[in-house]
């Protein structure tokens, strides 16, 4: 060992040449790794893609994000139309079943009133009342929860409970 040592004090230029060499070797091998790893994310870039050069990639891309924007503006213009639809729809629903004939202690709850309403509480009440003779069936415009015909109590339940079952998540858009 002592003989190693002292060779390579004797011989500082091979000392240096060596260590000179070692370093250029961990050098190239930094740069294979990093070559590699370009290599990699070139690969990854032009995956898929029979273009020849990075030109026609990004000219894909462009293509391929104007296609999806054009997609996203569609979906949106949809969206705001399913959006009007569902404020002119019934959403709400209230039923009330009933027996017309209490005070007399005859009948049984066949009859009933139906509230449907859309979400500004704008639709129609139906209310069946059934009799021996057949059943008769009422219908009445509701806005604003209101009606210009006299509402039955049973009428105004079933639109309570219209009101009262609906339950809708507020959508928050973030903007």
């Amino acid at each position: 060992m002592q003989a190693a040592i002292s060779f390579f004090i004797n011989n500082t230029f091979l000392t240096i040449l060596i260590f000179a060499v070692a370093l250029f070797v961990t050098w190239v091998a930094y740069l294979q790794w990093q070559l590699w790893q370009m290599g990699k994310k070139i690969k990854l870039l032009l995956g898929g893609s029979k273009a020849a050069d990075l030109e026609g990639v990004i000219f894909e891309q462009i293509k391929r994000l104007r296609q999806t924007e054009k997609g996203l503006k569609e979906i949106n213009k949809f969206a705001q139309y399913l959006d009007k639809m569902a404020q002119k729809s019934i959403q709400k629903v209230g039923v009330v079943r009933f027996n017309p004939f209490k005070e007399s202690g005859t009948g049984s709850d066949q009859s009933f009133s139906i509230a449907l309403l859309d979400p500004n509480n704008n639709g129609f009440t139906i209310s069946g009342l059934f009799t021996r003779e057949g059943t008769r069936l009422y219908v009445k415009p509701i806005l604003a929860g209101e009606s210009k015909y006299p509402l039955s109590n049973e009428e105004r339940e079933a639109i309570g409970t219209a009101e009262k079952n609906w339950k809708i998540k507020k959508i928050i858009k973030s903007e």
